[in-house]
């Protein structure tokens, strides 16, 4: 039995890896994941500043379009929705948040509210208020916390975003309301990608841009496996296109009463796009073996080197379910939430999409995001946690999620007796 599963592991390899790249002109391009607007609005006039919002950010969208790069979605994130949701009733908050989510749906935006707490010292009235909007079966709002910043580790904020993923994994449906929250650790602001994104708010009106260019490290791993010159091989293959894009972002934004913040060069997976089939074919083994390590961190330094004024993670995104391959091998066990954090001390990103056994504490949740808070404190490093508690659910039994999340065998929590 041993034999066939190993066979099969390798035969998977081999076709991941001999699948045809995505090309473009004569060359593999990637798509963009999102571009990110970031805003201040008022409680009586959010709606007409969202709909100035959607019109920029979509001739930003037309623009990068016509240079030829296919467009995912545009995206707005408020500042911190505590700061306009404070001074209204419970009602009225609740009115406000399902009016902005409201217009995401007419408008066709990707909404942020940004971080519940951004401080540890911040009232923690915020936190039942976006518990009750993420359990919602219809919330397409995205909100977050921040649990480390320069000031050091925020223990509360790590409680509190426990006590979030906890209640929303029991009362939305499934508890995939998690997918749209975020535990963010030492994560500046600007960054595109969701649902970390936040913005400090005031300042001019600021845009940021994502890449979905795993499909750009396929290729290169493709026919670069060499450790002392991947790294550099990959910076020239991405820098390619984040100066194309970068330029037409610019040009855009000139005269327009917007400011260009920066984009994100961590090349996000998606679709065929795929990062864990990338790094199996760099170190001819499924995603967890041994070389897996070395295989991030040459993407990350690669991200680091390229020369565009750079934002957000600028590293390496592991989505155990959002990835066909990261999904896959999750659940054949090949890697586990130990080795993600491993992973995250040479790359970004941290814990994202990690299924858990629906009876999984709310200490123990709160472990796992202090785990990742130390982890990105002690190094400087952006770092996010995104949980998915699954209802119902106990170690060895499979999710029932949908939509963008794939379904895996939830892992016993390491550190968990079997027998």
């Amino acid at each position: 039995m041993h034999h066939v599963k190993s066979v099969l592991c390798t035969l998977v390899v081999v076709a991941v890896v001999s699948a045809p790249a995505i090309r473009g002109d004569g060359g593999v391009k990637p798509r963009i994941r999102a571009i990110t607007g970031f805003i201040t609005i008022g409680t009586g006039s959010y709606a007409s500043e969202i709909q100035e919002t959607v019109t920029f950010l979509s001739q930003v969208r037309d623009a990068v379009k016509a240079a030829g790069y296919d467009v995912a979605g545009i995206r707005i994130s408020t500042q911190p929705f505590p700061e306009y949701t404070r001074r209204l009733s419970r009602t009225d908050a609740l009115t406000m948040l399902r009016g902005i989510n409201d217009l995401a749906t007419t408008l066709r935006f990707a909404p942020n509210v940004g971080p519940a707490m951004v401080k540890d010292t911040d009232d923690t009235a915020s936190i039942d208020l976006i518990t009750d909007v993420l359990s919602q079966s219809s919330n397409r709002l995205n909100a977050n916390i921040i649990v480390a910043g320069e000031d050091g580790i925020h223990w509360n904020a790590v409680r509190q975003a426990a006590r979030v993923i906890k209640a929303v994994g029991e009362r939305s449906p499934h508890g995939q309301g998690n997918f749209n929250f975020g535990a963010t650790a030492m994560l500046k602001p600007f960054g595109p990608f969701y649902p970390g994104a936040w913005h400090p708010g005031g300042g001019p009106r600021s845009f940021a841009i994502g890449l979905e260019a795993a499909n750009v490290v396929m290729d290169v791993f493709a026919r670069e496996r060499d450790p002392r010159t991947a790294a550099k091989t990959l910076t020239d293959a991405l820098a390619v296109h984040l100066r194309a894009v970068e330029a037409v972002a610019m040009k855009t934004a000139a005269g327009s009463g917007w400011t260009y913040a920066c984009i994100d060069p961590t090349p996000a997976p998606g679709g065929q796009s795929s990062i864990g089939a990338a790094i199996e074919s760099f170190i001819g083994a499924p995603f967890g073996s041994p070389g897996t390590e070395t295989a991030a961190g040459i993407i990350t330094r690669a991200v680091k080197d390229s020369p565009v004024k750079q934002t957000g993670y600028s590293g390496l995104m592991i989505p155990v379910l959002e990835e066909t391959t990261l999904t896959r091998r999750w659940t054949e066990g090949t890697y586990g939430l130990d080795s993600i954090l491993a992973y995250s001390a040479v790359c970004a990103a941290g814990v994202d999409t990690v299924p858990l056994p629906g009876d999984t504490s709310e200490s123990a949740i709160a472990s796992i995001i202090g785990d990742v808070a130390m982890l990105a404190f002690t190094w400087n490093k952006p770092l996010a946690v995104r949980l998915l508690p699954a209802p119902g659910k106990r170690a060895g039994e499979m999710t029932e999620f949908s939509g963008a999340l794939a379904n895996a065998i939830i892992q016993p929590l390491p550190g968990t007796l079997r027998r």
